[in-house]
């Protein structure tokens, strides 16, 4: 069948995005699903940093690449073998398939399976095939999804059934930005009721993130940005104390606060810099969390003996260390209930050809998350 896609040809494009137009969209050849596969009509995607990170090169793939990893929407047809899905399921889409079979699978640690990093780096679903192409030419899928597309082909394991009564348009958000920075900082933080807390960052992962810790009833939950707008947004979403990381005094600032650090910093910034503002922060005995994707070669540095004195934990968080099939609904479940009012993240809704725009801004820093409404 055809579908638009947002291709990326080339990387690196100069901004302003609005005259380089690094993505184009094109009506591309879909093929249908093979075995353990199936077709997915998309409803909403987000525009993320990760996504970002691909156009300016900052996160090199292959191309040419059909862009796009956080979206829902509805099973359209499935493929030989598909047993957990039928045509009509509204299905959060994930981008690391968990095969189920590997050793990371097997320990419960889905985000890590070795089959999905191996396909991500080939831009094939998990299957090995790739199923679009235009004008005869194979066009890569971006990490099992491609979700900047009227219609996808993905695996069965790609995706999460969830309850038709909640709207499309939010429940995109679930694979990525609620996925990521709300299970940062309750799986890999391990958050309790009455701890302190910092979230570094407040894109819309961190601001994610922020809503798990309101959620939790973290005290204080301390918001940082550099950015004075969004630490607004953070103060309205119910964090008790807000900051610059580059005021002068802002690590003592914290400190005074918590009576000596918090008892779990979350990094969602994508930043060295901002890992260690999270890291001076956080106190003896505590837990410091990175689930930012900064450039490559950015590197964290702190003194190697401080990890003894202080017994601080260091420790990385990929997916938000999720299990999606038991993550995505119990996120689904504190959204249906305002406890996690994730409508309060998106900032702009857009269509398809808005795509370029769209980064131009998120570039810019003048929007949260953006989401792609498809008819």
């Amino acid at each position: 069948m055809k579908t638009r896609i947002a291709l990326l040809r080339e990387m690196g494009a100069a901004r302003p995005y609005t005259d380089s137009r690094p993505l184009e969209i094109f009506e591309a050849d879909l093929a249908d699903p093979g075995p353990g596969e199936m077709r997915v009509k998309i409803a909403a995607a987000g525009l993320c940093h990760s996504d970002l990170s691909v156009i300016n090169g900052d996160r090199p793939r292959a191309t040419p690449l059909a862009l796009g990893h956080e979206a829902a929407g509805v099973v359209d047809l499935v493929g030989p073998n598909v047993t957990r899905f039928a045509a009509g399921d509204h299905v959060v889409l994930v981008f690391v398939p968990s095969c189920g079979a590997c050793l990371p699978c097997a320990e419960g640690r889905p985000a890590l399976c070795a089959p999905a990093l191996q396909s991500a780096g080939d831009g094939s679903l998990l299957s090995g095939a790739k199923r679009i192409s235009v004008a005869g030419e194979t066009i890569d899928h971006h990490i099992g999804v491609s979700a900047f597309s009227d219609y996808v082909v993905i695996s069965e394991n790609s995706a999460v059934k969830i309850d038709k009564a909640i709207p499309l348009e939010r429940a995109a958000l679930l694979g990525c930005a609620v996925l990521t920075g709300a299970g940062a900082a309750l799986n890999a933080g391990g958050l309790e009721t009455g701890q302190s807390c910092a979230i570094v960052g407040l894109g819309g992962v961190g601001l994610a993130g922020l809503m798990a810790a309101v959620a939790s009833s973290a005290y204080p939950i301390i918001a940082v940005d550099l950015n004075a707008d969004k630490r607004a947004i953070a103060a309205e979403l119910g964090a008790h104390y807000t900051i610059d990381p580059g005021a002068e005094g802002a690590i003592e600032q914290v400190q005074d606060w918590t009576g000596g650090g918090v008892d779990v910093a979350v990094e969602l910034a994508g930043s060295g810099r901002a890992l260690r503002f999270a890291y001076d922060i956080t106190k003896r005995g505590g837990v410091v969390v990175t689930a930012g994707l900064p450039h490559p070669s950015d590197e964290l540095s702190i003194p190697a003996t401080s990890l003894t004195i202080s017994e601080k934990t260091l420790r990385g968080s990929y997916v938000g260390s999720c299990v999606p099939l038991r993550d995505i609904p119990r996120f689904a479940r504190l959204m249906q209930t305002g406890a996690m009012p994730i409508e309060k993240l998106m900032t702009h809704r857009i269509r398809l050809d808005g795509i370029n725009e769209g980064f131009e801004r998120l570039a810019a820093g003048d929007a949260i998350r953006q989401v792609i409404v498809f008819e």
